[in-house]
């Protein structure tokens, strides 16, 4: 089973396009009403769907560093910073990602792009 990914508001459409693509599972916040959420119930939802959560915001860091100290499961979290990894690199580690991880290989971690 591959991974499907759950992008949150933060993440431009080509990305989620470039993946699709490639035949990568996608959900959005916006396609999935949740754009409006805060960061930790965008966590939780996309948990909650079985999807690891990609995203560009450093406030994912944060919670999911409470989370883990707390021992509370998540899906797992993908980062890549705005300015620092191009558009390209995210798609193609991503879809890296999606085709050779399983969901037990991110659960409750964080994993930050580029690889």
């Amino acid at each position: 089973m591959s991974l499907h990914l759950y992008m949150d508001v933060h993440v431009p459409q080509g990305i989620t396009d470039a993946l699709r693509a490639r035949n990568v599972a996608v959900t959005t916040a916006q396609e999935d009403n949740h754009a409006e959420a805060d960061d930790a119930a965008l966590l939780a939802r996309a948990t909650a769907l079985g999807c690891v959560l990609f995203t560009r915001d450093q406030d994912f860091l944060q919670i999911s560093a409470v989370w883990q100290r707390e021992a509370k499961p998540f899906a797992g979290v993908i980062f890549a910073h705005q300015l620092r990894v191009t558009i390209g690199r995210c798609v193609s580690d991503l879809a890296f990602i999606a085709e050779a991880g399983q969901p037990e290989d991110l659960a409750n971690r964080v994993e930050h792009l580029p690889l």
